[in-house]
């Protein structure tokens, strides 16, 4: 399968008796207007997220499988309950969430189920948040898409190569 453009490779053994594929996706200033918290899956709303909730949102295993990073919040997975927010992501607090979002990413990295792939699909800002992922020698192949919200064909596929 060819890689869109601004993939990354790996070169750790990533051999698994149960291969998972993860995808992390940036959150979107587009939200669903709520007094009350929904998951974060069906609260944001913008670049790629409709048609990744159409796509995973009614599968447990696959929307157990995605996450998002959170200018507010860091790293939450599709079902973290979460308000209506308005918090950019500016360069200043891309280096204050790395700490926090490599901690919360390395549970779902280094442990029996291990994800072989990870598409991120997210600006090259949101990149800073996973610096220390795209740095240790054991992360799996990830396929990156910098185009949030004109890319889904390219994500799609992906999620095609894995019967997502």
């Amino acid at each position: 399968m060819a890689h869109p453009v601004g993939s990354l490779t790996h070169t750790a053994n990533t051999a698994h008796t149960h291969p998972a594929e993860l995808v992390i996706v940036g959150c979107s200033a587009e939200k669903t207007p709520t007094a009350t918290p929904m998951p974060a899956l069906d609260l944001y709303d913008g670049g790629c997220v409709p048609d990744l909730r159409s796509r995973v949102g009614h599968l447990p295993h696959q929307r157990s499988r995605v996450r998002f990073l959170s200018a507010a919040h860091g790293l939450v997975t599709a079902d973290t309950h979460l308000h209506t927010y308005d918090r950019p992501l500016d360069p200043a607090r891309a280096s204050e969430l790395r700490p926090r979002v490599w901690a919360q990413l390395q549970p779902d990295l280094f442990r029996d189920h291990t994800p072989d792939d990870i598409l991120v699909v997210a600006e090259p800002l949101y990149l800073v948040l996973l610096a220390d992922l795209l740095s240790d020698s054991r992360r799996p192949c990830i396929h990156w898409i910098a185009d949030h919200a004109g890319s889904w064909p390219e994500a799609a596929a992906i999620l095609d190569a894995w019967g997502w």
